[in-house]
């Protein structure tokens, strides 16, 4: 029978939860990596055993960590674009006056078809590629050398490359967003790189409509459609139609368009979802009530979804790496939350049970559908 492995990375561990194909009894594992952050776990879709693990701490600095047996087992890869060992921050050096400051791996993106090639987003801002599972790492140096590059700024959890999404029908394009710098496309495997930030508005920057700045939180993409894309923004829910080059905002009747999550019904590509925030310093679902909303129409029409999630004194957040969606028949849902329960919903949002509680802070919810 089919089933589900939801990986969960927290800030003091990683945890495993594994489900047959009704997803109501959960096998959990952990915490691997005990008292670690984990940052972000993310597993091939080449290879359902490969699991890739961001491991990292404010003293030791940042690991990689790979498992090839979906997660029973785990084992540090060379890290050579770090110094190994070194206590505290690690600085990279790229040939320049001033040093580039590597802090953490924010996101991994594996290949859709090579369990080996492996693509990770750091802070300070900047995409590697690895193509030997993780023992070594090459930057895509376009990026930071894009001419934009001296107006990125920080955003208030660092100035992080934290989404990277491959198109499935073109192996040489792909997006990536910046907090907070905004939303960036290559079109010829990450030599060269475009901003794509037409039709978004940020009432904080001195220009609001430039071209560079923007606080993007989250990018979305259903691979039936890959030229449409999803985008939750400091403030507002965008869409595009033409594969980054311009959006609109698709809010509509959300209670607030503050949020950081956004993703993608499996098989229903107008069905998308998103958790509203209160406000950009209240991080906490409005009235104290968590609910997800979903559209079916691609957005501005959403409704709330409550059922079995709490609906008074809740004050949780839910960050931008924290929701996954499965690709059983039967679509399933997961977030997880800063005050550690991880939710899933069998049945595309209609209802939701905490599938386990009480863990650390949730950073991070991936998901992979087991044949």
């Amino acid at each position: 029978m089919s089933g589900v492995r939801v990986l969960a990375g927290t800030r003091k561990g990683a945890f495993i939860l594994i489900s047959d194909g009704k997803r109501e009894k959960w096998d959990i594992s952990g915490p691997h990596f005990a008292g670690w952050e984990i940052y972000h776990l993310k597993g091939s879709p080449a290879d359902p055993n490969r699991i890739y693990a961001s491991q990292s701490s404010g003293w030791f600095g940042q690991q990689v960590q790979r498992s090839n047996d979906g997660g029973k087992n785990w084992e540090p890869v060379d890290n050579k674009f770090v110094y190994e060992g070194v206590p505290g921050t690690h600085q990279w050096y790229d040939g320049t006056a001033h040093p580039w400051e590597f802090k953490r791996v924010w996101h991994f993106e594996p290949s859709l078809n090579d369990p080996d090639t492996v693509y990770a987003g750091v802070e300070d801002a900047a995409i590697f590629r690895s193509t030997d599972g993780g023992k070594s790492w090459q930057e895509l140096p376009g990026l930071r050398g894009h001419g934009t590059g001296p107006k990125w700024q920080p955003g208030a959890g660092g100035m992080c490359l934290h989404t990277i999404v491959l198109d499935p029908s073109d192996a040489a394009r792909m997006y990536v967003a910046i907090s907070a710098a905004g939303a960036f496309r290559t079109d010829d495997g990450g030599t060269s790189w475009k901003p794509i930030t037409k039709g978004l508005h940020s009432g904080f920057l001195p220009d609001p409509d430039a071209e560079v700045g923007h606080c993007v939180h989250r990018i979305a993409m259903h691979g039936s459609r890959p030229e449409v894309l999803f985008m939750q923004k400091h403030w507002d829910v965008m869409r595009s139609d033409n594969a980054g080059d311009s959006w609109h905002e698709v809010s509509g009747n959300l209670p607030t368009d503050f949020g950081f999550v956004i993703d993608v019904h499996a098989h229903e590509p107008e069905t998308i979802y998103v958790v509203p925030i209160k406000t950009d310093s209240e991080h906490y679902p409005p009235e104290g009530k968590l609910r997800v909303y979903r559209s079916r129409t691609g957005g501005n029409e959403w409704e709330p979804l409550s059922k079995g999630l709490p609906q008074s004194n809740c004050y949780v957040n839910v960050l931008r790496d924290a929701m996954a969606v499965d690709s059983l028949d039967a679509c399933g849902i997961y977030f997880g939350t800063t005050g550690g329960q991880v939710y899933a919903s069998p049945d595309s949002g209609d209802t939701w049970t905490p599938i386990v509680r009480d863990l650390p802070a949730v950073l991070s919810v991936e998901v992979q559908t087991l044949k």
